[in-house]
């Protein structure tokens, strides 16, 4: 009877051993941030996607588009042009002893057209949501909210 008191005592230390040696699981992820701008602008896809719900007339869409395409436009010569700067940042990062002068000067010129380009995208959604009536923003907030 004591040795099989002892045993069933043994399994059960050994049990809450491996239960104590069990890691935690992860910390859940932190709650999405908020996107104050975002939630109050439309995107392109959005628009499009909820053309017919929301009744845009052709003239609006025509104009929209046009928008769409004199963003573009400038979007693809900005990210050349930010491919090329940044490139340039790199190359003088490869050097054992960069000059930090040039660096920051160069990092200032990335950063600018990094600005640029969120500056005309903010430009394009405020274009975009200007063209929409109050009720066809309405109805795309219900659409974005899954309602």
């Amino acid at each position: 009877m004591k040795s099989c008191a002892l045993i069933l005592f043994s399994l059960l230390a050994l049990a809450g051993a491996a239960v104590a040696d069990t890691p935690k699981p992860p910390p859940a992820p932190p709650p999405p941030q908020e996107d104050p701008l975002g939630e109050r602008l439309f995107p392109p896809e959005l628009i499009m996607s909820h053309q017919r719900d929301i009744g845009l007339d052709d003239k609006t869409r025509s104009a929209m588009v046009d928008d769409i395409q004199q963003f573009q436009t400038a979007a693809v010569k900005l990210q050349w042009d930010m491919k090329a700067e940044g490139d340039a940042l790199a190359r003088m990062l490869d050097d054992a002893r960069p000059d930090e002068a040039k660096v920051l000067a160069q990092a200032d010129k990335v950063m600018g057209l990094e600005r640029e380009m969120k500056r005309a995208h903010l430009g394009l959604l405020v274009r975009l949501k200007g063209k929409l009536t109050p009720a066809q923003q309405a109805t795309l907030q219900k659409a974005r909210r899954g309602r």
